[in-house]
């Protein structure tokens, strides 16, 4: 029975890293030995100028895109955490006339095709002024109903008696919310956070849209402009993608425990 259950578990582990193997193994390879049909495990003379050849292209501008990515991620998620954890704060919490239809509504958007509302947000954006710029790619997706129904299904969980002790101190909603909801609530937020950065990270649409300018670029948008119609340069998109994904493997490994955490403590069930 163990040794099935670890037979098991190394294919699973080879299949999980197969991928990673094929970029590390296409990155480090010419064009030819990419598409070539005599297949090795790993190249005889691996490229390492294809690192340099990634950032010295101007055509994608890649130095820039992993900047404006970091920045947009990092920017999204700090709203969308401020923004949904307050709003599931107040559906959990604050007792008002129109908390439940209000908290339907907020799961009523969650049944909304992202492509209904694409159109309506580009030309919100486009009258503001926002096409090409940060504010533009980050404003219209910062709020997330999904985000607030799980920091609501948290704080209905989370302990009342540390509230009510504020609240004889003489804070209210907000001062309760603020300093002693949010310290005690770091390793969930933590959680959402990463889940945040991923999902911003990982955007291709939207910015796309937004940001038309090779400066306003993302990794994403970066990477697509190396496979077109007319070209396809397999190993230096091979080299882009693995540099991409360094971040999340970064904030995947020292954070995934939050992740489980996170979503253990949601109350979600099944």
């Amino acid at each position: 029975m163990r040794a099935a259950r670890y037979g098991a578990l190394a294919v699973a582990t080879v299949l999980f890293l197969l991928p990673f193997y094929l970029m590390l193994r296409n990155a480090l390879a010419t064009d030819a030995q990419i598409t070539g049909a005599g297949w090795t495990i790993f190249p005889g003379s691996p490229r390492w100028e294809n690192v340099g050849e990634v950032f010295t292209d101007s055509s994608t501008n890649f130095g820039r895109a992993l900047f404006n990515s970091a920045f947009i991620a990092l920017a999204q998620t700090a709203g969308t955490v401020l923004l949904s954890s307050m709003a599931g704060y107040a559906l959990a919490r604050i007792p008002y006339r129109f908390a439940t239809p209000i908290f339907y509504a907020v799961l009523l958007t969650l049944m909304v095709p992202p492509a209904v509302t694409f159109v309506p947000s580009f030309i919100i954006v486009a009258r503001l002024g926002w096409v090409n710029s940060y504010q533009g790619i980050i404003v219209p997706v910062m709020f997330s109903g999904f985000t607030a129904f799980l920091f609501r299904q948290y704080f209905l969980n989370f302990p009342r008696e540390l509230e009510e002790a504020a609240r004889i101190d003489g804070l209210g909603y907000l001062g309760v919310y603020w300093r002693i909801v949010v310290p005690n609530s770091l390793a969930f937020f933590a959680a959402i956070s990463v889940i945040t950065v991923i999902a911003s990270w990982n955007q291709l649409l939207w910015p796309l849209v937004v940001g038309q300018d090779s400066s306003m670029w993302t990794v994403q948008v970066s990477l697509s402009t190396l496979m077109t119609a007319q070209t396809i340069n397999l190993h230096q998109l091979f080299m882009a993608a693995l540099i991409s994904i360094v971040p999340l493997l970064l904030v995947f490994v020292f954070l995934q425990r939050y992740l489980v955490r996170g979503v253990a403590e949601t109350g979600i069930k099944g």
